[in-house]
This record gives C-alpha cells, sequence and structure tokens, in this order.
C-alpha cells in the first residue's frame, strides 16, 4: 500500500507523519514531499521525533512533482495550503483525504516554549495517523 503524506515545505508535519507511519507497519510504502519543499527538515522535527524514538535526521524534503505519476493508494494532507493547491496527478490516487495541524514552524519565544509547540504537534499527529492506521490502513492490510 503506497501512501503520500503532503505539506507545503515538507519539513516538519509531513516528515513527522511519514515518520510514524512507516514506524506502524513495514508493509506501507510511505513517502512525503511538498508543494514547494524546505531545504532541510526542521531541526526542531529531528530532535522531537529523536525524543520519541523514531529518526528522521537523514530525511530530505522532497517536491511533490515526482510523484504526480505514481500510482498510489492514499494522498493525505497535512496542512491547509497543500489541501488547497494540491496538484492534479496523473497516475491513480484511490483516496484523497485532509488530517490538517497547525504549523509548529511558527512557533515563537524560548527554545523550551518552541520544542513544547513541536512536541505537542508530535503527539497530536502520532496519535491522529495511529487512529487512522487502526481504522482504515490496518482493516485492509489483514487481508494481504
Amino acid at each position: 500500500m503506497k501512501i503520500l503524506v503532503l505539506c507545503t515545505g515538507n519539513s516538519c508535519r509531513s516528515q513527522i507523519a511519514e515518520a510514524f507511519l512507516r514506524s506502524f507497519d513495514p508493509r506501507l510504502e510511505v513517502e512525503s514531499a511538498g508543494s514547494k519543499p524546505a531545504a532541510r527538515v526542521n531541526p526542531y522535527a529531528i530532535r522531537v521525533m529523536e525524543e520519541a524514538g523514531v529518526d528522521i535526521f537523514n530525511g530530505r524534503p522532497k517536491n511533490v512533482a515526482q510523484f504526480l505519476n505514481d500510482k498510489i493508494d492514499y494522498v493525505i494532507t497535512v496542512c491547509g495550503n497543500a489541501e488547497r493547491d494540491c496538484p492534479a496527478f496523473v497516475g491513480e490516487v484511490k483516496h484523497r483525504l485532509h488530517i490538517g495541524f497547525p504549523d509548529p514552524a511558527d512557533a515563537t519565544g524560548t527554545e523550551e516554549e518552541i520544542l513544547a509547540v513541536f512536541r505537542q504537534s508530535r503527539d497530536e499527529i502520532h496519535k491522529r495517523f495511529q487512529e487512522f492506521y487502526e481504522t482504515e490502513l490496518l482493516p485492509q492490510l489483514g487481508s494481504q
């Protein structure tokens, strides 16, 4: 089963969602991409995922254009901009979903305050994607 998680910069929310989905089940082929990819994965995202025992240090933002011809089971947008600007896919897309989250990169304050926002985002992304996996994906994968 192939899943593509989309965001604007592909530097935080989509990277976190991709990593969690991969950790749930090795049968999932998961990628993430952005409509306007950032230069690198957000260091705070790397740090809070490391705290959760998930390594995204070697992740790199990718452009959604490289996936437009692929056959994809689920395209999931995690930010409003990506939902609005989701490109037309030439390849078959079976399901399009939006599971949105506020952008933790907008956080301001001390380093600890910013980390608190990133941790909250990480935990919410984990919770919602775990629910998606258990209710939507696992029943389909159970028969494979």
